[in-house]
């Protein structure tokens, strides 16, 4: 399979492009930045190429020949909270996702994030129920999470006119390359992210599980939550929870306690395969 990876030098997508490298894929990495002298990929099978993404023609050429799309190209934060990561964000996707229609492309994964809900940037997190999954509103009051959102609704749209699109969007947590890299010696400050994580390499497998799953369990567009299931400190789930989100109730059936996290995954597992590993087991 021919793969584009938009943001190919970001944390996630160099993973991307390696593991996909790995599994025999042809690669087309593509980032606004160029690649850092020494860290360039060095793969027969593998093309670099700078490009502005906010540009329709230029999204069209650089994609051209592909038979399935890697979007995580974006900004990672609200940066100044007024327009550049939301103008930014919503441009490049629609850009992303226009041109696939346009050249037939029909798989595409792109990056959504956990912050689709009230999160780590939003004034005050408003979550309604754990484990959090994909029935869970999305209410962002800032502009990131907001951008994610609208990408979301720009894939709903697109496979509408073009059914023959599978669209996955995944809600990445922060992407770390262990869970060592995501503790805090004080849970508060990771409180507003549910102490949440996701190992690079797992995220990047759960891209190309997007992409190359065949067994017709999916179609159209479909939001999945990629985090690992664990939280990243070793206080009991239950204790944060009663400390921190004491008024948030468990969902019947349901169990945060232990090392559990606080975001329910099976729908990934269940339609894609992906199974969080982290980084001991991810090679």
């Amino acid at each position: 399979m021919k793969i584009a990876v938009t943001g190919c030098n970001g944390s996630v997508g160099k993973r991307v492009v390696e593991l996909a490298l790995r599994r025999g894929h042809t690669v087309v990495g593509i980032d606004h930045n160029a690649q850092a002298e020494g860290q360039a990929v060095q793969h027969a099978q593998f093309t670099f190429v700078q490009a502005d993404l906010k540009d329709f023609e230029v999204v069209m050429r650089v994609l051209g020949g592909s038979d399935g799309v890697v979007h995580l190209a974006a900004c990672r934060a609200p940066d100044d909270y007024k327009v550049i990561t939301h103008n930014s964000n919503v441009v490049i996707s629609w850009n992303v996702l226009r041109a696939c229609a346009e050249l037939e492309i029909n798989r595409i994964a792109q990056a959504s994030s956990v912050n689709v809900i009230t999160m780590v940037f939003s004034q005050t997190c408003k979550f309604e129920y754990f484990p959090i999954d994909e029935l869970h509103r999305c209410l962002p009051d800032e502009p990131y999470g907001l951008s994610k959102v609208i990408c979301e609704l720009q894939a709903e749209t697109i496979v509408r006119r073009y059914p023959s699109m599978r669209i996955a969007s995944l809600r990445l947590h922060w992407s770390v390359p262990s869970r060592l890299h995501a503790q805090r010696d004080d849970p508060t400050l990771r409180s507003k992210d549910l102490w949440g994580y996701v190992q690079e390499d797992s995220a990047a497998d759960a891209f190309l599980l997007a992409l190359t799953e065949e067994t017709g369990k999916w179609s159209g567009h479909e939001a999945f939550f990629i985090v690992a299931p664990v939280v990243a400190m070793d206080e009991d789930s239950r204790e944060l929870r009663e400390r921190f989100y004491p008024d948030v109730p468990i969902t019947e059936g349901k169990d945060v306690s232990g090392s559990a996290g606080f975001f329910d995954c099976r729908k990934a597992e269940r339609l894609l395969g992906w199974v969080h590993k982290d980084a001991e087991s991810t090679r």
